[in-house]
């Protein structure tokens, strides 16, 4: 249901929401009327306040006289009362210098990224490895180890380099590898990974009883070699110790909550997953009871994508509700854009 505030809901609403971020205590009518220029006593105040509590957009926090935003209050404040901001000439120098290193290894990158994000916004925050089963294959090489083990190397034009392992019950000479190899990139370079495992069969139907075996190998290992990754290790988290120094974890089981969470990032994975398909230049902001996820319920997310040549990958922080929504996504967006460029420097040098 679309809510229509006056001007004076929106001006009250909008005080609620700044002071609480800034003080974690709930806002009563008094403060209001002497904090901010609004031209209105505590009894005007709490008239209004009483109709946006039953509007559902604030509410009382036990016997407290003073009120704190719900969810839907956050909501309607991110999507319109809250001012964009920028950030500062100077911020945006700092992140530069940091994260402008000569670091040419993608993963060093991606962790210098969630650490930098980590302590600017002071909340936790995650970046997600870009995902490989979109980029396209630049070429395949096969190496042939000791004990029967047959290394395939998929090199990406996202600059991602995948290994692979796997079993092979008999060694092949150097140069009848070297025919197999030279065969499977013919067919499937310049393809995506995507394409390759749903279309790999179809392909090589004609090769199936190729004489080394290979090719029957790869039919065999189809999801293991053009399938993404889906381990844990797909998330990089940092600033758990900013998070629980804000007074939302002054209670032990808040901080187990945010522990447990970041133990299960399989949950956080299958959100930002889903942030995959927002267009490039949106910031994604999920407040409290919209996340799907129990556990998230007392956090906002707010998240955006990247580039990294033709694979996506999201970063983002996750907090507590009571944030500062038009810096973090300040924040956000700028580490987005940042991330892009050191990536897509790295991959053109």
């Amino acid at each position: 249901m679309l809510i229509e505030l006056s001007e004076r809901e929106k001006n009250i609403l909008r005080c609620i929401v700044q002071n609480f971020v800034l003080t974690a205590n709930p806002v009563g009518s008094r403060v209001i009327s002497k904090k901010f220029d609004l031209g209105l006593s505590p009894a005007s105040v709490r008239n209004v306040m009483s109709d946006l509590e039953a509007l559902g957009l604030i509410y009382h926090p036990h016997t407290s006289a003073g009120r704190i935003p719900t969810d839907k209050g956050y909501r309607f404040y991110v999507d319109s009362l809250m001012e964009t901001t920028d950030l500062s000439t100077v911020e945006k120098k700092a992140i530069k210098h940091e994260i402008d290193l000569e670091l040419e290894d993608e993963e060093e990158i991606l962790k210098l990224a969630s650490k930098i994000l980590g302590k600017i916004s002071l909340q936790l925050a995650m970046v997600s490895y870009p995902n490989v089963i979109e980029s396209v294959l630049e070429k395949i090489q096969l190496v042939s180890l000791p004990h029967n083990v047959l290394l395939v190397i998929l090199s990406l034009r996202s600059g991602i380099i995948r290994t692979i392992s796997l079993e092979f019950p008999i060694s092949i000479e150097s140069s009848k590898l070297e025919t197999v190899q030279n065969l499977i990139n013919e067919r499937i370079v310049g393809l995506k990974l995507i394409e390759i495992r749903n279309t790999f069969k179809d392909r090589f139907s004609d090769l199936k009883n190729e004489k080394t075996g290979v090719i029957r190998l790869f039919l065999n290992s189809i999801n293991k070699i053009f399938s993404e990754e889906k381990d844990v290790e797909r998330i990089l988290f940092s600033g758990v110790k900013n998070i629980v120094n804000l007074p939302e974890f002054k209670n032990a089981e808040n901080v187990q909550g945010i522990v447990e969470l970041i133990e299960d990032s399989e949950i956080v994975l299958h959100i930002l997953d889903k942030a995959k398909d927002v267009n490039e230049e949106e910031i994604m902001v999920s407040i409290g009871s919209e996340n799907s996820y129990e556990k998230l319920n007392d956090y906002s997310l707010i998240t955006a994508s990247y580039q990294s040549g033709d694979a996506k990958g999201i970063l983002g922080m996750i907090g507590p509700r009571r944030m500062n929504y038009s810096k973090m996504i300040a924040i956000v967006g700028y580490m987005s854009k940042i991330l892009t460029e050191v990536l897509s420097k790295n991959i053109s040098d």
